[in-house]
């Protein structure tokens, strides 16, 4: 047993990715784990798709306390912690290593830490996740074909940065909302995870996926730290496990089914095509020295985790 309390313990989980997405998979792979190893001492519910709202809106609950856990993209936190606008700017990480790497950088301590202190929010696991692409509903063969594309971005800061640097007329429409908008033309282009495009069909309203590999996003686990601290160290030892555990069965699933994903999708009839991204990358590396001016993120920020091993 992981405690003596009498009383069982009851907390929510709130997603926010499409059903079966990538994420989606994660938290429930996390709410089973701590449902199987707490015997019956605590038990988490699972409120799954954007049936508490959109991803800033479950945060903004778990802050409140009126949600326990949260999961999904780590980006998302920068609406808060203005230093993590670095971790969706293009092209930062080379690899899953590179992101591991910065996990255990004293930067990220200080940004979660920060995080904890101000909007009550513990990260209890991150790692690698998904690689995001774009799709859209004309074929996109180099940069140039980037220019006046009105493209959907999420409601992160740095998202619209990056896509205007690269070219297109950014456009901010609710995750939910996108596929209708790309079958109507309201949006021509929408990018993120791999498996989230495909959970959401993104691919059969917008038929050309393109390996821009932009970002590689942080998965992670949170809840809110009042209501952890309230726990036994059993409990909160049971939880912190937990958490690692799916955030790397995650991370491992990712890296196996992306290449079958991208192969779902052209077999539903998309065309998935890799470009030379070196231009775009050269492109958001120019725009660096600009937005640390502008206060994206401290100056030096994106050179000092460019240098980690």
């Amino acid at each position: 047993m992981v405690g003596t309390a009498s009383a069982q313990v009851s907390a929510v989980f709130g997603g926010a990715d499409p059903l079966e997405g990538v994420y989606d998979r994660q938290n429930q792979k996390f709410v089973d784990l701590v449902n199987e190893r707490g015997e019956g001492e605590i038990k988490l519910e699972f409120i799954r798709g954007e049936q508490l709202g959109n991803d800033v809106q479950v945060i903004e609950q778990v802050m409140s306390g009126a949600v326990q856990f949260y999961g999904d993209d780590f980006s998302f936190y920068a609406n808060w912690v203005p230093e993590l606008n670095i971790v969706s700017w293009g092209f930062l990480f080379r690899d899953n290593a590179h992101v591991e790497a910065f996990i255990n950088s004293d930067a990220y301590k200080e940004a979660v830490e920060k995080l904890r202190v101000e909007q009550g929010i513990r990260i209890l696991a991150a790692g690698p996740g998904q690689i995001r692409v774009m799709v859209s509903n004309r074929p996109i063969g180099s940069i140039d074909d980037l220019a006046g594309l009105k493209m959907r971005v999420p409601e992160i800061r740095t998202y619209l940065a990056l896509w205007e640097t690269l070219g297109t007329s950014p456009a901010r429409v609710a995750w939910g909302e996108t596929f209708l908008g790309l079958s109507t033309g309201v949006v021509e282009g929408a990018e993120g995870g791999i498996s989230s495009l495909y959970g959401a069909k993104f691919h059969e309203a917008a038929k050309h996926v393109t390996r821009t590999d932009h970002v590689r996003i942080i998965a992670q686990i949170a809840v809110n730290d009042a209501w952890f601290e309230a726990q036994t160290p059993e409990i909160q030892e049971l939880l912190t496990t937990a958490a690692q555990d799916a955030v790397k069965w995650q991370t491992d699933t990712v890296t196996a089914e992306q290449a079958e994903t991208l192969e779902k999708m052209a077999a539903d009839g998309a065309t998935v095509t890799e470009i030379d991204v070196a231009p775009l990358r050269e492109r958001s590396e120019v725009a660096v020295e600009k937005l640390e001016a502008e206060g994206f993120w401290p100056k030096g920020l994106w050179a000092s985790i460019q240098a980690l091993q």
